[in-house]
């Protein structure tokens, strides 16, 4: 059974940091590629970023390049999302997800097979 689990959301003034973490289980982690997605209430699931299987490849959503990075630590079946100079706009739940490598690249997310159950992050202005 594939299992993400997300953690690391919580309250932050805006500003400040946090940092998401997704453990997979129950996939071969190597072969999928990752995506981070959020959705705010009243608002559909959008896309934050991406990450190859190998990690030497990332994509952005415009909106949050430079202040966001993905990366992975396949040792540990975890993908990681560093979330700086966070805005009052930025509040969702946040969800990570898993694409098969052969559709690395796609910022939709009726593309991606398997997600998590979500962790709420919330920006105080």
């Amino acid at each position: 059974q594939v299992q993400l689990v997300e953690s690391g959301g919580g309250l932050v003034q805006a500003g400040g940091s946090l940092r998401l973490s997704c453990a997979a289980s129950g996939l071969p982690f190597s072969s999928y590629a990752m995506g981070w997605f959020r959705q705010a209430p009243g608002k559909e699931r959008e896309f934050v970023a991406a990450i190859s299987w190998s990690g030497r490849s990332t994509n952005y959503a415009g909106s949050e390049e430079g202040r966001f990075t993905i990366s992975r630590d396949n040792a540990k079946n975890t993908v990681y999302l560093q979330m700086n100079s966070l805005k009052p706009e930025n509040t969702a739940v946040y969800y990570c997800a898993a694409i098969l490598t052969t559709r690395w690249g796609s910022s939709r997310a009726d593309d991606y097979d398997y997600w998590g159950q979500g962790t709420q992050v919330t920006v105080s202005s």
